[in-house]
Parts: C-alpha cells; structure tokens; sequence
C-alpha cells in the first residue's frame, strides 16, 4: 500500500501573508511598519538637559493621533568570540606592560560574564495602519506585537498589493512624523527595510540559531520551503 505523499509549507502555520516594499503583510489584511530607534541614557543627563528632553517628549506624545507600539526586546549575546579575539592580542604582545594591561582587561570580561548576562538591547516602534478599522471592531490598536509574531489574527483572503496600495497613504505619513519626532529628541530613527525585517522574524522563531546562521538574502527562497513527513511507502 503507498501512503498519499503529504507536504505542507511552513508559511501556513505564521500569520504572515508577505513582506514586501518594507511593510508587513499579514493574512488578516493588516499592514505594519516597523521603526528601529537608539535610546538615550536620561540618568547621564544634566537636570537642564533632562527637563528639555521631557518637554520634547510631551510634545511628541502630544502630536501623535495614531496607535502605535513601542517594543524594547532584551537578548542574551554571545561575546566568546570576542573574548577569542582579546586572548589573540595578548599573546601577540611583547611590551610586558601592555601584556599586563590586556591580561587586566581579559580577566576582568570573564569576570563580568560570570555574574551577569551580557545583554543586547533593540527599540522598535510598530505602526499599524487602518486604526479605524479597530475601533469599529472593538479591537486593540496596541496589540501588533503579537499580530507581528502570528498570535490570534484572523486570516482572510489577502490581495498584497492591494493591501500595501491602501495601506502606503495612510503608513508613509505616520513614520515619516514619527522619525522626525525622534530627531528633535536626538533619538536616530529609521524604518527598518525588507530585509531587516525578514531578519527580525527570523530572530524572533530562531533565539538559538540566529547568532550562527545567515539569514538568506533573497525573500522568495522562504516561500518555496517544504516540510515532509517520514512515510515510508510499502
């Protein structure tokens, strides 16, 4: 007897429909954009500066009449490699006082990844679009992290390019605002392109390989991936 051959692709289990245009897709209809930022130390601040960078705050928080999301993600990095390289230099010294200020350095790392977790930390803002829509649907507009991450998104039939010809319009303003809020804040902010955010996803499903494994380059080779089961044919 010969057991029907059965395939599915791995896309029918996530929520994403396409990224495409630095925009995500998803099944439900929905689009996003995704903005990365840097931070600012407000502790290393003097009070004046302080006081001025709550006033810019205000004024953005102020300025904005659209949902949006704003993620910090935290994750554990791997420096051994790192460590490798300082181990390198100072093997390769012949200055004995040089050798001792690297050997000082060396231990002092090992030291600090003892106790603690080396810690790696990523801001994002999320930008939905089409927020109407969620409050005719009694939804949360603050809920895109999970959407982003294909949690409880009701999927229908989805045109992409339709979905990104209504949805630009509406995002394009908003991130451009947000950006430029951002720089008076002398925070760096830019939207994160197609590839990146192909590559976040892929962080976000894989915490164990994405340090070590390159992600592909090319979007359409995710698309074509097959998962088949072990049926042996009799």
């Amino acid at each position: 007897m010969t057991i029907p051959e059965i395939k599915s692709t791995t896309q029918e289990h996530l929520d994403m429909e396409d990224i495409k245009d630095d925009l995500v897709v998803l099944k439900s209809g929905d689009v996003a954009a995704v903005i990365t930022t840097t931070a600012v130390n407000f502790a290393l601040l003097s009070e004046i500066e302080q006081d001025a960078l709550i006033a810019a705050f205000s004024m953005l928080l102020n300025s904005i009449t659209f949902p949006m999301q704003v993620v910090i993600r935290s994750k554990r990095v791997d420096i051994s490699n790192y460590l490798t390289k300082v181990v390198q230099t100072e093997r390769s010294l012949t200055d004995p006082l040089l050798k001792q200020q690297a050997q000082s350095y060396r231990k002092y790392i090992q030291e600090i990844i003892k106790v603690n977790d080396v810690l790696d930390k990523k801001f994002y803002v999320v930008v939905p679009s089409g927020s109407a829509k969620y409050q005719e649907l009694g939804s949360s507009p603050f809920d895109w992290i999970g959407r982003l991450l294909g949690m409880h998104t009701k999927r229908v039939k989805v045109n992409v390019e339709q979905a990104l010809l209504r949805a630009k319009p509406d995002l394009l303003p908003k991130v451009e605002h947000l950006i430029g809020e951002f720089n008076r804040l002398g925070i760096k902010a830019r939207q994160l392109n197609t590839q990146e955010i192909v590559e976040l996803y892929f962080d976000f499903y894989n915490p164990a390989t994405a340090q070590s494994q390159r992600v592909r380059t090319s979007i359409g080779d995710y698309k074509t991936a097959l998962v088949e089961p072990a049926i042996l044919e009799e």
